[in-house]
């Protein structure tokens, strides 16, 4: 069981410095949430970092706070380390759960999720090699991100045939405005193989907390110009959807697109970040919001493709 709202760690060791970050998992796991997403990559794009900075930051807090008991860690692997460290072999899974146990300060994670697919690896290896780490007590469960669907059916029918523990959860890009991928190609997959799903980028890269209405905005955030291809006649008529859901609910924009998101039945728990309190407010009063059945028609109405 998970929180319905998961901590996304990309911002540890880039927008959140170490005191920041203690300071907002504190007060994430305080309010009973539990779900605490993350991955060796983060932040490789930030000037002077090398990966796994998200990590170790986690890893000081879970050995200062001593509240390894209250949390479910969730890490990724397969991404670019840079120098050739990368892809899903057996060789690498084993070297890189060593190197993030030893940077989250814990003897197992919770979910070890493959982060993107190595198509030079077969999936019988990286599902023996996923199940050997959990035969030695280093990994609970399984799951997968930035797969595609049949490449995740054909890792689970593998495990299946095997006596293998198959991926249990998929990490899809979902929003309000990003729907359509998610949709068509992974809605049958997730209902068939019983997946649970936490999207991230549940606020689209921070497009859907209504803070960026025109190009003017960008510059807001870091993050801001990864925003720009948001701004198009579908995410105004979004925004504008959302802006008569929130008045009608006294809420916010980020509290309306969590509650969208979790009023569909197939999603397990969100993945958002916060880089300030009252940020993280936010975000979890959306995961107790009730939306109206007309409330979900309109979000639904205005955001379809």
């Amino acid at each position: 069981m998970v929180s319905p709202l998961t901590f996304g760690g990309n911002v540890f060791g880039w927008t959140l410095n170490e005191t920041e970050s203690f300071k907002i998992l504190d007060a994430f796991v305080d309010a009973g949430f539990n779900l605490i997403d993350t991955a060796d990559t983060y932040s490789t794009w930030v000037p002077g970092n090398h990966g796994g900075e998200s990590e170790t930051i986690i890893g000081n807090w879970l050995k200062k706070s001593g509240k390894r008991k209250n949390v479910i860690i969730a890490t990724k692997l397969g991404g670019d380390m840079g120098n050739g460290k990368k892809g899903l072999s057996a060789k690498y899974i084993k070297a890189e759960v060593e190197a993030s146990l030893k940077r989250l300060q814990t003897d197992y994670i919770d979910l070890y999720q493959s982060h993107y697919d190595d198509p030079q690896t077969f999936v019988s290896e990286t599902m023996s090699a996923f199940n050997e780490l959990i035969k030695e007590g280093k990994v609970r469960y399984i799951g997968a991100s930035n797969f595609s669907a049949q490449r995740i059916k054909e890792s689970n029918d593998f495990a299946r045939q095997n006596n293998l523990q198959p991926y249990i959860s998929l990490q899809p890009l979902y929003n309000l405005y990003d729907r359509q991928k998610f949709e068509k190609e992974y809605l049958k997959l997730v209902t068939d193989e019983g997946l649970g799903v936490i999207p991230y980028y549940a606020l689209a890269s921070g497009f859907l907390s209504g803070k960026y209405r025109s190009e003017a905005d960008l510059n807001k955030s870091p993050r801001g110009q990864g925003i720009k291809k948001y701004l198009d006649e579908r995410g105004l008529r979004i925004l504008s959807a959302m802006d008569k859901v929130a008045a009608d609910q006294q809420a916010s924009l980020s509290e309306i697109a969590i509650a969208w998101l979790l009023h569909k039945s197939y999603i397990a728990s969100p993945i958002a970040s916060a880089t300030n309190e009252k940020q993280l407010k936010e975000l979890l009063k959306g995961t107790a919001l009730k939306l109206s059945a007309e409330q979900k028609q309109q979000l639904d109405e205005a955001s379809a493709y």
